[in-house]
């Protein structure tokens, strides 16, 4: 959350030619209802369920970039998606830095809390180990700018597409 998925996203779908996708932005099409409407009559659990269904199918697209949601993580089926259909980036931020990206934001239906600091420390004790889990580049959005950003995640992408070759041409590898 506020890591900026959705803006390197668009910005690295747009530098490699493929469509960029934002999950929570498809579950908004579809149902026609915002994220904060959906948690308020589904709750949690309804959410995350539409999430995953959308995951699942997303997932099997071709030449796209997907962002998800921070929370899509939690459940295994995601997890397993993400792990095995695609590459993986974890876009990796501090606490105060979400917190300034998101301070104003009255979308973000976790945050609408009395301490949003605590909250996003609790967010990130629970879901770092899934992040690392099925990541196959993590990204600290520390950088400058978006463009260095992008460049960064081009350059690992290069070492990791070189790695599995290969793997590929060298089984003993």
């Amino acid at each position: 959350m506020g890591a900026g998925k959705t803006t390197v996203g668009r910005a690295l779908a747009k530098k490699l030619d493929k469509r960029f996708i934002d999950s929570d932005h498809e579950i908004e099409a579809r149902t026609g209802a915002s994220i904060p409407l959906i948690f308020e009559i589904e709750g949690e659990a309804g959410f995350r369920q539409r999430e995953s269904e959308v995951i699942r199918e997303l997932t099997q697209l071709d030449d796209i970039i997907l962002a998800t949601g921070g929370g899509a993580i939690l459940r295994p089926e995601n997890r397993e998606y993400l792990k095995t259909r695609g590459t993986v980036i974890y876009l990796r931020a501090s606490v105060n830095a979400i917190l300034q990206r998101t301070s104003h934001d009255k979308n973000r239906p976790l945050l609408q809390t009395a301490d949003p600091r605590q909250r996003l420390e609790q967010l990130a004790r629970e879901r770092e180990p899934f992040y690392l889990e099925v990541a196959d580049l993590v990204i600290d959005t520390g950088r400058p700018n978006v463009q260095s950003l992008v460049q960064a995640i081009l350059t690992q992408l290069e070492t990791v597409s070189k790695a599995r070759d290969g793997d590929k041409t060298n089984p003993t590898s």
